[in-house]
């Protein structure tokens, strides 16, 4: 009996320490391909980003709505990296960082504007505008500045058309390492 109890505390330990373990480096989780190792079966085109695995627990970096022609809420999200950089304010970002972007539609809530008589209170509806994700490798992606680009739309990868927008659009926070998000502690 006290042997199984010790074998039970050592497994629950080992448990705990791969679970909050931080990836260290991008070695660290990429395959045999040398694209990042993740989750989806397919990786976008361009720079071979997949979906990584977990990454909906990550922490939240920011929030945002984004009016225009896009007009959706966005949860930016970083792995352990991106929130260490972020919380020590390093800059550039170390390889290693990946940050995810969720967005849905931009939805009044029903039952506000009845409590309200008008439009007051907006909540996240469907999911929109895909899923996108940041990866850094100064090595790897050195001619975008460091950066790996990919959006997936319903778990499927956008076509190049669309990845080939990701890092002119981010080449005007260049200054803050290519990335616009903004961490709110």
């Amino acid at each position: 009996m006290h042997n199984k109890l010790k074998y039970l505390i050592a497994m629950a330990a080992c448990a705990l320490f791969a679970r909050y373990t931080p990836v260290q480096s991008l070695s660290d989780i990429r395959g045999p391909s040398q694209s990042v190792a993740l989750a989806a079966d397919e990786a976008a085109p361009i720079f071979g980003v997949k979906i990584p695995p977990g990454y909906r627990d990550w922490r939240l970096i920011s929030v945002a709505h984004e009016e225009g022609n896009l007009n959706d809420l966005r949860a930016i999200l970083g792995n352990d990296v991106a929130i260490k950089a972020y919380r020590e304010g390093q800059l550039p970002f170390p390889d290693g960082t990946i940050i995810a972007r969720l967005a849905w539609s931009y939805d009044p809530l029903e039952e506000s504007a009845k409590a309200f008589g008008r439009p007051q209170s907006f909540v996240a509806g469907p999911p929109k505008n895909g899923v996108q994700f940041m990866v850094k490798d100064s090595r790897e992606y050195a001619s975008t500045g460091g950066w790996g680009f990919a959006q997936f739309n319903d778990g499927k990868p956008a076509d190049e058309a669309v990845q080939k927008t990701c890092f002119p659009c981010h080449g005007t926070v260049k200054a803050r390492d290519f990335v616009f998000a903004r961490y709110a502690p």
